[in-house]
């Protein structure tokens, strides 16, 4: 195990095939990534008082920080952190106990918070704060502070939200290679 991923309470993150873990993100107890997932430069994340779930080829790039809240009497499960897959978390983003779903883009900076449930296929502008237990509807852009439904996607939108994982996992592989 190396200094940057770390066990807490004897759970270790754990990792999919051909993942990638910049050497300067901290990742530490219950998370685990699936494949071909790529975490960069200086992301934190804490899956200490509840678990982090992260999908096959979703990436989560530099700044971010990957929490969640713990269990207690009023909210018996807490809020996990669930990272659908084929995700693009932008850079500097915040995720705190949310459940994000498949091919989404989290804009740079964006903040998504305890309880709120994002369904697949959409997009949360740059600077977005998505407040608690809010649901955003597949299909659509939001933005703004509070985040508001902003239009639905155009097919092109939709397509880029693939284009844009299968985009950090050919790069993810350039690093890959550069470290044999």
């Amino acid at each position: 195990m190396t200094n940057n991923i770390r066990a807490y309470k004897n759970t270790t993150p754990t990792f999919g095939k051909s993942s990638y873990v910049d050497q300067s993100a901290v990742l530490i107890g219950d998370i685990v990534c699936g494949d071909d997932v790529s975490i960069w430069p200086l992301v934190a994340g804490r899956g200490d008082v509840n678990h982090i779930r992260i999908g096959d080829r979703t990436n989560i790039q530099d700044g971010t920080i990957l929490h969640v809240t713990r269990k207690s009497p009023s909210q018996p499960e807490g809020f996990p952190l669930i990272i659908g897959e084929d995700v693009t978390i932008g850079h500097q983003c915040m995720l705190h106990g949310c459940e994000i779903g498949n091919r989404i883009l989290v804009g740079m900076g964006a903040i998504v918070m305890d309880g709120a449930v994002v369904e697949d296929d959409v997009f949360i502008g740059a600077g977005t704060v998505v407040p608690p237990n809010k649901r955003l509807e597949s299909g659509y852009l939001y933005v703004g502070n509070p985040m508001k439904q902003a239009r639905p996607l155009k097919q092109a939108e939709i397509d880029f939200l693939k284009q844009s994982a299968v985009n950090y996992v050919e790069l993810k592989n350039d690093y890959l290679a550069e470290q044999e």
